[in-house]
């Protein structure tokens, strides 16, 4: 089914409201190295041409090797196809899996939550579940063909959905259609989360590196919603690492607790804003 959907030109997109809800300084308090692994970002390449990928996962649990593995999750999303293939690695797994969402697991790395055989999510964090999205071109024949295999790439992630929670298929179908953001409690009540997450195990990093993920966001969360592809956002963010080093700050840790709103993102519409005027001032071909 990959090949064949890739064959056709389609990669899947991150969804705009989900990007721009996120908020990458959340983190795990304590992270035990030698038995977890983050994933936090962006599933498959982000905006530097790194991002969450099945060969990074890969490499994690090669190196725990034969031990019980926690995963902690905080990301928007990205590429389908990658976290499906992260999702299965982490099933195979040898020894118990352990999913935790701290602030969000959207889309694809919701998937790649489902993996655990303990699924633990914060009261005040999210899943979201959506169709498949992408940018495309072509003739009329293509559209449809390609709007056919998404809708059997999508029935294949509602049935993920329906046989962990033991829902309808029909009603996580459903969810995803309207795009479903799933609070903590109600993931428990679905079935798709085991558990609730300690307070404790939450942390809000003020860093450098989360304040240049927020900037960094707002500005792919512009471009996405003027229809620049995702592909051509990466050259871009390319550039700006190619000539711009990333700055490197001393953590400031806070903690969240996890009945307030803090895990998700502060409000960017400024932002948001100031990239679009800034876009019409250089008159893009995609505004």
């Amino acid at each position: 089914m990959k090949l064949k959907i890739q064959s056709r030109g389609l990669r899947s997109e991150l969804s705009p409201r989900a990007l721009e809800k996120w908020n990458p300084a959340i983190q795990a308090a304590v992270e035990n190295t030698s038995d977890t692994i983050t994933v936090y970002g962006v599933i498959g390449e982000d905006w530097y041409g790194e991002g969450v990928t099945l060969k990074r996962i890969d490499a994690a649990l090669r190196a725990i090797g034969e031990r019980d593995v926690t995963v902690y999750i905080n990301s928007p999303g990205g590429d389908m196809f990658e976290g499906i293939a992260i999702y299965n690695r982490l099933r195979e797994h040898s020894h118990k899996v352990t999913t935790k969402v701290l602030g969000m697991a959207a889309s694809a790395a919701s998937v790649i939550y489902l993996a655990g055989a303990e699924r633990q999510v914060a009261s005040s964090a999210f899943l979201m579940i959506h169709n498949c999205w992408t940018f495309l071109a072509g003739n009329r024949h293509h559209l449809r063909d390609v709007a056919d295999d998404m809708e059997e790439f999508d029935a294949a992630m509602a049935d993920l959905y329906a046989e962990t929670s033991e829902q309808p298929v029909e009603a996580m179908a459903e969810m995803m259609d309207d795009e479903t953001f799933i609070r903590g409690k109600r993931a428990v009540e679905l079935g798709l989360a085991t558990g609730l997450l300690s307070s404790d195990e939450i942390t809000q990093r003020d860093t450098e590196e989360a304040r240049q993920s927020n900037a960094l966001k707002a500005l792919d969360v512009a471009l996405a919603k003027a229809g620049v592809p995702r592909s051509e956002r990466r050259d871009l963010f390319a550039n700006f690492k190619s000539s711009t080093p990333r700055a490197a700050g001393g953590d400031t840790p806070r903690a969240v607790p996890t009945d307030t709103p803090s895990a998700v993102a502060p409000d960017l519409t400024a932002s948001i804003d100031a990239v679009k005027t800034l876009l019409s001032q250089i008159g893009g071909t995609h505004a």
